[in-house]
């Protein structure tokens, strides 16, 4: 909870070595980082009260711009590649260190905070910021430590985030002049040239994906709910495929909607608000989130903003579709007080498929769940990204490559373990198209969807007659409760069966070719579970 007054910590800044600062503000109220993003001009408040900034060129993440110090450390546990990339101690010491000269003398912000809301495998992170309203997000993002815990606060890692300050790429070796650098034997984050905030969240869960394998707490880029009777859901997705939306389901309680952990006897959230994308964001179909767009202490990124009302546009892309709301967790009504639950008993995979060819709900073995873990499959539809013109495959491992510093099949490996161990229940959900993909279907109905995972989550559909598809293997249930029977099959909903089958066949080769790469890494019941395009 925030403090009436600012709470100044007994450990400072000196293991940075940041000297000669200008004033620093610790810990700041909402209220106060209302007044000095406000005095800064960094934003605007909207009518309702939402803080609205704009984040400029950079309106997401920047994967090409993110190093990792290559040492004794992370040599043998980093899966250097395209994904993490490598950079020199001495490269990075030469530009952090003149990242440090550009904040001597500056007014800064730090912000204390908790990643991992179980108490046996969080750590403590300090956020330094430029900015008023990186600050605000850092607080709403992250757990907030009790007033006591604050005066002895010690970081275990540190992330600076300057984004004033720009990397020259022939001086520094870095793709652009943006630069997220993760130093893991220092334990410091280092971020410039990007004012997109996602990049401090991201950076916490990316220290989590490298430390907690270690303690055998699997790091996954999921939601998760819980039951009126205490099961416990995961929910696995890419952006865009509904794992905020299902997550926030009214009859359970949210334990946090982008990051958890699952330990030996608990499943935990990271953090302490969500990232929630707003584009198009509608009050009667999602009301707990569109409401937070609606309240002080909500930061918008990239909302359109009318300037002589206040009046915001969800509608409009204008600046990006991928507008943001961060919030804090309790701004959703059934959000869990402790961010802390049991084990799951069910795993949702999602996959917003725009070819139109995947079941929207089917159940997977253990060994397709890791197949399916290690493709993470969705697909990108013309006009969300620049030159996506038709749909496109995307596979993202362990749905979330960018952040997972260790081989995916480390990853994979503690989940089908889990899994087993547990006998937890897993499903894919397909919330893309039917009848037809992109430009020629229809999106899955949000009602048949919601009803789909209700059923899988209270047993239902586990019990249920179900028979493989037979282009992808997995069990498709012949029935559910409150969805027509036609839509449980995807070759029923084309007029057009041929060309089901074609753009199916084309769907599974793309799997099959993605898969390539892992096969050298996992067991035959893997190998055997993976997903053949039929000749």
């Amino acid at each position: 909870m925030d403090q009436p007054k600012s709470v100044v910590p007994k450990f400072g800044l000196e293991t940075l070595g940041l000297r000669n600062s200008g004033d620093i503000h610790w810990n700041l109220s909402v209220p106060s980082l209302y007044e000095q993003a406000i005095r800064r001009g960094e934003g605007r408040v909207a009518d309702g009260g939402a803080l609205v900034v704009r984040t400029g060129v950079h309106t997401g993440r920047s994967p090409n711009d993110k190093f990792f110090v290559e040492d004794a450390a992370t040599q043998g546990v980093i899966d250097w590649g395209k994904t993490n990339k490598a950079i020199s101690p001495e490269r990075y010491r030469a530009l952090y260190n003149r990242m440090l000269a550009y904040a001597q003398r500056r007014e800064l912000f730090a912000r204390d905070c908790w990643a991992g809301a179980d108490p046996a495998h969080r750590i403590g992170v300090r956020v330094l910021t430029e900015t008023a309203w990186h600050n605000l997000f850092a607080r709403n993002m992250f757990l907030r430590p009790r007033r006591e815990e604050l005066e002895g606060f010690r970081p275990d890692f540190t992330i600076l985030n300057l984004p004033g300050f720009q990397a020259e790429p022939a001086l520094d070796g870095t793709a652009s002049d943006c630069a997220i650098l993760v130093n893991f034997s220092e334990r410091i984050v280092a971020i410039c040239g990007t004012w997109y905030a996602g990049e401090i969240k991201k950076s916490v869960f990316t220290i989590l994906n490298y430390l907690l394998p270690d303690k055998n707490v699997l790091p996954m880029h999921a939601s998760a709910n819980v039951g009126p009777k205490g099961d416990v859901a995961i929910f696995f997705g890419l952006s865009g495929t509904g794992k905020t939306t299902l997550s926030a389901d009214p009859s359970r309680t949210l334990l946090g909607d982008d990051e958890h952990g699952w330990a030996d006897t608990s499943l935990f959230n990271f953090e302490g608000g969500c990232y929630a994308k707003v584009i198009k964001l509608s009050r009667e179909a999602e009301p707990e989130i569109y409401a937070t767009t609606e309240r002080f202490g909500t930061v918008l990124e990239n909302v359109v903003i009318d300037p002589a009302t206040g009046a915001l546009d969800l509608d409009d892309g204008r600046f990006t579709e991928n507008t943001r709301a961060c919030y804090p967790l309790e701004f959703i009504p059934n959000a869990s007080e402790t961010g802390l639950a049991g084990t799951p008993e069910n795993i949702v995979m999602l996959t917003a498929d725009a070819f139109g060819v995947l079941p929207p709900i089917s159940q997977l073995s253990p060994e397709q769940a890791m197949y399916h873990f290690l493709s993470g499959y969705t697909a990108r539809v013309a006009g969300t990204e620049k030159g996506v013109t038709e749909p496109q495959a995307t596979f993202s491992t362990c749905f979330g490559a960018p952040f997972m510093p260790r081989h995916p099949t480390v990853y994979a490996k503690m989940l089908g373990e889990k899994m087993a161990r547990q006998h937890v229940k897993c499903w894919l959900v397909n919330t893309g198209w039917s009848g037809g993909g992109f430009g020629v279907g229809e999106r899955m109905s949000i009602r048949h969807t919601r009803a789909m995972v209700r059923a899988a989550l209270d047993g239902r559909l586990a019990a249920a007659a179900a028979a493989p598809d037979p282009h992808f293997g997995m069990l498709v249930p012949a029935a559910c409760p409150d969805v027509p029977g036609e839509v449980l099959n995807p070759k029923n909903t084309w007029k057009d069966k041929k060309a089901y089958d074609v753009a199916a066949r084309d769907v599974a080769q793309r799997f099959e070719a993605n898969f390539r790469q892992f096969e050298g890494h996992v067991d035959g019941k893997v190998k055997q579970a993976a997903i053949r395009a039929a000749a």
